[in-house]
């Protein structure tokens, strides 16, 4: 059975929100084969990423930058997977009160150096996430779950 590890900083509703629209998305029942493996930014380590076949990143746009707890997973995992993890499926949402363009920089810096592979289109939204966004959320789930399929 495949794995995907959902790390996430969620720390509040609109991030909330977007978190279960993602794991729903990702446990749809027509998407057979893939455990999914939630954890939060700060606990997720290294052993978890070797363990999946497939990562979806969640974090809020904090001073015009991903979280700390995303950085410090970012921190923890890099040398350890450098190497190992090449070409890891994943996807990502960022939800930000302004803009969230720095961490989107951030983010496509860090896995472009861990060469993993995106496999959707991230998932932006600016304030209070709406029924469209949350939908896509789903989407971002359900897209990187399906391409863990075998």
């Amino acid at each position: 059975m495949a794995t995907l590890l959902i790390v996430h900083h969620t720390p509040s509703p609109g991030m909330q929100a977007m978190f279960e629209a993602v794991v729903s998305g990702a446990t749809d029942p027509e998407i057979e084969g893939v455990d999914v493996v939630r954890r939060p930014a700060l606990s997720a380590s290294a052993a978890d990423v070797l363990a999946a076949d497939g990562v979806l990143l969640g974090t809020p746009a904090n001073l015009g930058y991903m979280s700390g707890a995303l950085k410090h997973f970012f921190d923890t995992v890099y040398y350890p997977c450098l190497d190992a993890t090449r070409g890891l499926p994943f996807g990502y949402y960022v939800h930000g009160n302004e803009g969230v363009e720095g961490a989107e920089k951030a983010i496509a810096t860090v896995t472009t150096g861990l060469a993993w592979q995106q496999v959707a289109s991230p998932v932006t939204v600016t304030g209070q996430p709406s029924a469209d966004d949350t939908a896509a959320c789903w989407e971002l789930g359900a897209t990187t779950a399906a391409t863990l399929m075998q």
